[in-house]
């Protein structure tokens, strides 16, 4: 977890400038757990605000 004093500025990082909401971040992982996602192979869906990843 992260300490108590970190959480408000959790998310300030990413291009957004704020964390993402589960609303936002749902989506994405309900359509790779669906039928309809049966064609994508092999992807990375970066569901991050704009933030790099290494």
């Amino acid at each position: 977890g992260q300490p108590e004093d970190a959480l408000p500025e959790f998310g300030e990082q990413t291009p957004l400038g704020r964390a993402g909401q589960p609303a936002e971040l749902a989506p994405a992982y309900v359509f790779l757990a669906s039928n309809e996602s049966s064609y994508v192979v092999g992807e990375t869906l970066n569901v991050n605000g704009g933030m790099p990843t290494p």
